[in-house]
């Protein structure tokens, strides 16, 4: 095999513009940005300036006449390695398009188009977007099982894709990935291989990729073909990676099979590992020391971001983790004292929103933006009591962790149930709801309600009463026809409930029916989805009459999409942690901070505590000069009465000297 020579030169020393990197580091990032090559672990604390770090590792590897294109640089976003590029050029005068930087994906492709033919993959091959990726594995199980998709508890093509992607980047067997991850497919598990080579031997077949190709065929060529990997080892003999933490099985083995030579930089906070649901492993970083012998750690731990009481309730978290478990940290602060977090008792969701929206108006006061303001949580259901509040008091807030709650599609479907079951003139509801069946689309809808208006009035019954009938369901799609009397049945269900029951029973009802068994194949992420429609049930709980709901639904569903929020617009922000994971703002309000709710009760029942708990850390790092940890004593989730709840264990095992308790009083005093 022919390898392109490399001409790339060090530029000339006189071309580099003279960095004192003692002087613009601090003593800590210097020692790593000019330590010797070989295997080097740099844990980098929350707000350390982990970024600054490999940037200026880059350029100080130039000063000593490293050849930009020996030096690899890994990252997660392309956006990450650009800015870090550009800083390089900033300093040294070197062209970013010299070295081979970006994500995983981007530097597979890029290897795939010069050596893939090693592996038997053409020059010529196309990526499949991931709309393409579901519709040629929709083909692939069809081709086998004509029947897979017409039941609506399998999973549909794109949550099915999903699984096989998680298997591929773990590297675990598909049974093991669905126990772990998927339990509501167990009983599928023995099939999904099939389909997973099925769809393996199609793409092969069409010359086609996917994304997870791009890492998979990256790695078959660095193991299989001896002279592609050795010429990989040789020509990149500095390996620079960002992130480490959230690196998954395969991008680990990549690094590893490139890194022969043992000159990695691997930059990253054991701390901050919090993706494993989408496939990053916390063993890779763990065991990075013993993959790699003689590995020098680094401890970046000086924060520039947080008050010294904000970090020292930081290090409490580090502190509780099991010993043998992670690194070793403490965070330091660079500036001044300030007062310490509050950790705030509420009665219940309602009394966090009316808490938070009264401090609000104070920062305001104190002159802080509403930008520079986040509410965090661990689910997207447990922002609904304030996003209620919000809505009600006309101030601006942006969901920076996806749609509004009355927004989302799988909420929307539910509502549509209540409004149709309720209203059965609502033409809009039965539309949506119509539609979630097999092959049914809007035309088809339509023809099926105009099929039952009809015999309801011939018949002089009502409109649920008949839609069940030969008339009717001959004008249903033939995919749809075994869904049917399940569906149909689901309505009557419901009216029944709202007929005898109260509003929150009718939503439990809808949730147990025939829409919930939907759920579990519509959507991969199906647990967290449940648990926003059990969150409807409190909602519910609080009216008499399903009127009252919808029309509760509908008028805040009004008033928020009056009110689009440009992304740069002074508006209070509300995420899920995870989305906030490298952001920062003056003032955090961590909600739901009870046991159950965060740690999730999924988490605890699955043994994943202790990615919980670096979650939890990653939440407080988020605050720059006021923190406030609230929970609710009492869950009104399954409707009235509701259930009382204890602190989350993670406030209990903080020494209660790094925080100061408040009661809200019953007038919401404080």
């Amino acid at each position: 095999m022919d390898f392109p020579t490399d001409h790339d030169r060090p530029p000339a020393a006189a071309a580099f513009p003279a960095i004192d990197f003692k002087a613009q580091l601090n003593a800590e990032q210097f020692a790593a940005v000019t330590a010797e090559p070989g295997p080097l672990l740099v844990l980098a604390g929350a707000g350390s300036g982990k970024t600054r770090t490999l940037t200026y590792r880059v350029a100080y590897l130039l000063s000593q006449g490293v050849k930009p294109s020996e030096i690899l640089l890994l990252t997660f976003t392309n956006k990450a390695a650009k800015e870090m590029l550009h800083r390089v050029h900033e300093l040294t005068g070197v062209e970013p398009g010299r070295f081979w930087g970006g994500t995983f994906h981007g530097l597979g492709h890029r290897a795939l188009r010069i050596y893939g033919e090693a592996v038997g993959l053409p020059r010529n091959f196309t990526i499949l977007d991931a709309d393409e990726a579901d519709s040629l594995l929709r083909d692939t199980v069809e081709e086998t099982d004509k029947t897979f998709f017409k039941d609506k508890t399998h999973p549909r093509p794109g949550p099915l894709h999903e699984m096989i992607s998680l298997s591929r980047n773990t590297q675990l067997t598909l049974a093991a990935t669905v126990e772990k991850n998927f339990a509501q497919h167990t009983e599928l598990a023995a099939r999904l291989p099939g389909f997973a080579q099925g769809y393996a031997d199609r793409k092969r077949a069409q010359n086609v990729v996917d994304y997870d190709d791009l890492l998979e065929f990256w790695l078959d060529l660095l193991r299989k073909s001896p002279e592609v990997g050795a010429y990989f080892s040789s020509r990149f003999r500095h390996l620079l990676v960002d992130e480490y933490q959230d690196t998954n099985t395969l991008q680990s083995s990549i690094i590893d099979a490139i890194g022969t030579h043992h000159r990695i930089m691997a930059v990253g906070d054991d701390a901050q590992c919090i993706y494993s649901w989408r496939g990053a492993n916390f063993e890779n970083i763990m065991t990075f020391p013993e993959r790699h012998p003689g590995t020098v750690i680094h401890h970046i731990a000086t924060n520039y971001r947080s008050t010294p009481q904000i970090l020292n309730l930081a290090n409490g978290i580090l502190a509780a983790q099991p010993k043998g478990r992670h690194f070793d940290k403490e965070l330091r602060a660079a500036r001044a004292n300030s007062h310490k977090p509050y950790v705030v008792q509420a009665m219940d969701g309602r009394e966090q929103a009316d808490f938070i929206i009264k401090r609000l108006q104070g920062l305001l006061d104190e002159g802080c933006a509403l930008s520079d303001i986040a509410v965090l949580y661990r689910a997207h259901f447990q922002a609904l009591d304030l996003q209620l509040e919000l809505s009600r008091q006309g101030i601006p807030y942006q969901i920076t962790s996806g749609v509004k709650f009355f927004e989302q599609a799988h909420i929307r479907d539910l509502v549509a149930f209540l409004r149709f079951v309720f209203n059965p003139t609502d033409t809009m509801a039965w539309q949506r709801i119509c539609v979630l069946l097999p092959k049914v689309g809007e035309k088809g809808a339509q023809k099926i309600y105009a099929a039952a208006l009809d015999h309801a009035k011939l018949l002089r019954k009502n409109f649920l009463d008949v839609l069940d009938t030969d008339d009717v369901r001959s004008k249903v799609a033939k995919d749809a026809r075994e869904e049917w009397p399940k569906f149909t049945a689901s309505l009557t269900q419901i009216a029944d409930a709202l007929r005898t029951l109260k509003p929150f029973n009718a939503v439990e009802v809808a949730i147990e029916g025939w829409y919930g068994d939907y759920l579990k194949g519509a959507y991969a992420n199906y647990s967290s989805r449940l648990d926003d429609l059990k969150s409807l049930i409190g909602f519910a709980g609080r009216f008499e009459d399903m009127q009252d709901v919808l029309a509760q639904i509908a008028l805040l569903n009004s008033e928020t999409s009056d009110r689009r929020v440009d992304p740069e617009a002074d508006a209070l922000r509300l995420t899920t942690v995870h989305q906030a994971k490298g952001l920062e703002y003056a003032a955090v309000f961590l909600i739901g901070l009870a046991d159950g709710m965060f740690p999730l009760r999924r988490a605890i029942e699955a043994g994943d505590v202790e990615e919980e708990r670096r979650l939890f850390y990653v939440a407080v790092t988020r605050a720059r000069d006021e923190l406030h940890l609230l929970y609710p004593t009492v869950s009104n989730r399954a409707g009235p009465g509701g259930m009382m709840l204890t602190p989350s264990r993670f406030i209990l095992e903080l020494d209660t000297g790094l925080y100061d308790a408040l009661k809200i009083k019953r007038n919401y005093g404080w």
